[in-house]
């Protein structure tokens, strides 16, 4: 399987999942997420999954900027990763060109 069809199937998945705990969350997002960097513990994890975010941010630039386009299509996918941190790189792989297969990631 290549890593488009993995991408799809894990964006479907985790965008479903998230929809669907959003939509029977008790609080809002910014009240969860204050909530979860108050504590030590969960504060490590989510600064965590942000410098990863942060990593595929930089490499979906980089890789934009490769192909000859603007920081224009590299936002939608910055703002994506930035809220729901999996959904914007996820979404990338996906729509990404692949140039005939002879792309690396």
């Amino acid at each position: 399987m290549n890593i488009r069809a993995v991408s799809l199937i894990l964006l479907v998945l985790f965008a479903g999942y998230t929809g669907y705990t959003m939509t029977i969350a008790e609080q809002s997002l910014l009240s969860f997420g204050y909530q979860l960097i108050s504590s030590p513990d969960t504060a490590q994890v989510v600064m965590d999954l942000y410098i990863m975010a942060i990593l595929a941010l930089v490499w979906m630039y980089q890789d934009i900027k490769n192909r000859g386009k603007t920081i224009k299509h590299w936002l939608p996918y910055a703002v994506l990763t930035l809220i729901f941190v999996s959904i914007g790189p996820l979404l990338y792989l996906v729509l990404r060109p692949n140039n005939g297969g002879r792309d690396q990631i």
